[in-house]
């Protein structure tokens, strides 16, 4: 399986299809991802295990394992692990392009506004 190495943590697509494409997301703790919005594309995000504090706009969601939150076309948004162990989730990407160049960060811990 592809994997990908981030600042953050790093990722593994589970499928990549016409209509969806799916992530194994793994999230070090007290990392986060950058707050970021697309264009192009909504998402899902299922928790595997984990705590995670879940910005989308101006709200933040407490998460943990079971639990999941959808993520609006254009929508700002960006996951936080809030515990001691790994934070896994799986994401779901539907739309119309699922490419990493549909991706307008705002705000990154690692410079890469």
């Amino acid at each position: 399986m592809e994997m990908d190495n981030r600042p953050w943590g790093y990722y593994e697509v589970l499928a990549d299809k016409v209509e969806y494409k799916a992530k194994r997301i793994i999230v070090y703790p007290g990392k986060r991802l950058s707050l970021q919005r697309h264009r192009r594309r909504s998402e899902h995000w299922f928790i595997l295990c984990g705590r995670a504090v879940v910005t989308i706009d101006l709200e933040e969601f407490d998460l943990q394992a079971g639990q999941s939150v959808d993520i609006p076309l254009g929508a700002a948004h960006r996951i936080l692990n809030a515990g001691d162990e790994n934070l896994a989730f799986i994401e779901i990407q539907t739309g119309t392009y699922f490419g990493e160049d549909d991706i307008e960060r705002f705000q990154d811990d690692f410079g890469r506004v």
